[in-house]
């Protein structure tokens, strides 16, 4: 859906290596994001704790200081082929999905739970999964799309600071922590090939349209 994260951008104009503005401020939280996504990368491909074999794992994509991010349990075959998150048939969806409320895709990230190809994402080491609140605290999003109730039940057992419980309610916006919210969505891979199935998921993921038309503009 969205392209990996690349190298960070030059550094800011500043008087003695300290940012003057809010541009330059704002500038260098996203060299450090991007870098901490790049050493992030770096320690999921060294890993060796899940039975992956000789694949890869399957990475999160987008901006690395998204306000929306999105997250499901783990990788379907296109998504392990290609080594994105949210690569195919899914990304597509979401990509209209995302137009049709006038959120550029461009600012959200796309992660999984579990991110290395296994045949039974149970198999996942604890250890690794739970490596998703570093990725959260990374890039800081002001609201999670969670996909899907095994997605659900990971995110509640996290234990991110000041999180509360999150209810499996489609469509709802809940306050996942005092600085993120949550909404419940269907899984977005189980909503593809049936009309009642897609029709649930838009209505749950149309919600994100007016809690992002309601963001400030600053």
């Amino acid at each position: 859906m969205m392209q990996r994260q690349g190298e960070p951008p030059p550094a800011a104009n500043s008087v003695h290596g300290m940012p003057t503005t809010d541009d330059e401020i704002r500038e260098k939280y996203l060299e450090r994001a991007i870098r901490e996504l790049n050493n992030f990368t770096r320690e999921l491909q060294a890993c060796s704790r899940c039975p992956r074999g000789h694949l890869s794992p399957v990475l999160g994509s987008g901006h690395p200081q998204a306000d929306i991010m999105l997250l499901k349990l783990a990788p379907v075959a296109s998504e392990i082929e290609e080594g994105v998150a949210f690569f195919g048939r899914s990304g597509d969806a979401l990509m209209k999905s995302l137009h049709r409320l006038d959120i550029d895709p461009l600012l959200v990230y796309g992660t999984l739970c579990a991110k290395c190809p296994l045949e039974d994402p149970a198999l996942a080491d604890p250890f690794c999964v739970a490596r998703l609140v570093e990725e959260i605290a990374i890039v800081v999003p002001k609201i999670i799309v969670v996909m899907g109730e095994p997605a659900l039940a990971v995110l509640n057992e996290l234990a991110l600071p000041l999180a509360a419980t999150i209810a499996p309610r489609p469509g709802q916006i809940q306050q996942l922590t005092p600085s993120i919210d949550a909404l419940f969505v269907p899984n977005i891979d189980e909503s593809l090939d049936e009309e009642m199935a897609k029709r649930e998921f838009w209505r749950a993921f149309r919600q994100l349209g007016e809690w992002y038309a309601d963001l400030p503009p600053w």
